[in-house]
Order: structure tokens, then sequence, then C-alpha cells
């Protein structure tokens, strides 16, 4: 397991974002070289987890359950395959390219040590926009990432440090539950009814997915909604 590319975004103005300024950083590019990562500060307030990485709508994106996204490059092939186009390390807006470690089957709270310093916390997975359907330009974008279910996961900085692309990537804990990233996505997208299954994940759960699978507790109960 590792990384095969380090991705970081510049701020770029396009067409496609709900941004007032119409500028976003989900086009990223590999990185040449070591890239600092260390926990960028709360949701609102703190950007990207990684050095020069541009975050310029922080209402729903970055922060420090957001500080990392990751994306399998064995997800992208299947992606390439499907849209019969080719889709680089960064395509998705990831900053980081993985090979070898089933990203969306991540558990919630998993810890991955990279390189020789950092270690990140799954917490989540990537819910798509539109910005993202402008990126790809792809027709329906948005519905066909959700139908696949393979989202690639956000993470958070638990020890900061520097990585770069081919730096080794090992899973360092697992959690005692069977929430995984790929659960989550369901839950909070297409497949509501297993919202309570997510508070198994504890606190390492991303805070706004607790919020709705005990919200949605609060209004069901044990019962499901007809």
């Amino acid at each position: 397991m590792k990384l095969l590319s380090v991705n970081l975004g510049r701020p770029r103005a396009v067409p496609y974002t709900d941004q007032p300024d119409g500028v976003t950083g989900i086009d990223k590019r590999p990185a040449t070289g070591p890239v600092r990562v260390e926990a960028p500060g709360p949701k609102g307030v703190g950007g990207s987890g990684l050095a020069g990485d541009a975050v310029c709508e922080t209402r729903h994106h970055g922060g420090d359950d957001q500080a990392v996204y990751a994306m399998a490059r064995e997800d992208l092939d299947e992606w390439e395959r499907t849209l019969g186009r080719p889709l680089p390390h960064g395509s998705f807006g990831e900053n980081l390219t993985t090979e070898g470690i089933d990203v969306s089957g991540a558990l919630i709270g998993e810890r991955w040590a990279v390189g020789a310093e950092v270690v990140l916390e799954v917490t989540s997975g990537r819910i798509p926009c539109r910005t993202f359907q402008g990126h790809l330009g792809e027709e329906g974008w948005v519905r066909r990432f959700t139908r696949r279910g393979a989202p690639g996961a956000y993470l958070r900085v638990i020890r900061p440090g520097e990585i770069r692309a081919g730096d080794a990537l090992r899973i360092v804990h697992r959690p005692d539950h069977e929430v995984t990233v790929a659960l989550q996505f369901r839950a909070v997208t297409t497949e509501r009814a297993l919202l309570p299954r997510l508070l198994a994940a504890g606190p390492a759960l991303h805070p706004e997915a607790i919020a709705t699978a005990r919200t949605y507790l609060e209004k069901y109960g044990a019962e499901q909604p007809t």
C-alpha cells in the first residue's frame, strides 16, 4: 500500500461553482516534492490540511474533519473504463491518490500511517456537489457518482509531518465496529434507514454525520419511516 501521488489545487476561476467569486481549488495536480500535512483548524475557518492546497469554499469543505481527501487509483481506473477517458492522479480533486488500499471500504476511525511521520484518521465519505460535476464535465455526474457508492475518504490529521509520492501507507489501527466509509455514504445519501448504525463508529465519525444520525433517531426512534 502506498501513495501514488500527493495533489494540490490552486485557486482558479470557473463557470460551474456556487462560490460568489467563482473560484475553486478542485483542480488538483501532483506535487513534485514533500508536502507538509497538519490539522487546519475548525470547519469554516480552516481550509486544507496540506500546505499549498487551496480550499475556496470553507462552508462545506476543509477543516479538521475534512483535512485530507483520499481516492483509490483502483476506483479511478474503474471510472476510466466507464467514462472512456483518462483520469490522471488528482482528477477527482483528491489530495492523496492511493494504491493497494480499499479507501471506500475503510472503517470510520481507521488510522493510516503515511511515510515516516504522518498519521491520518478516516472520518467520512465525500459527498458530490455541483462543482465536482462541473469539473468532470459529465452529465448527471452527481447521480452517477452517488449510485456507485465508492466516494473515497475524508481524513483528519492525528500526527502532522511531511509526505510525498511513493510513501508507504500502513493501517495502524482498525476500530471494533463495522461502519465503513461506503456504509456512511449510503446512509447520508440514498439509504437513510442506515443512519442509526453510524453511531457505532463513535466520536471518530464526522460530527455532521453524528448529528444527522441522532436527528433521525429522535424523529423515528426504532421505527422505519414509511
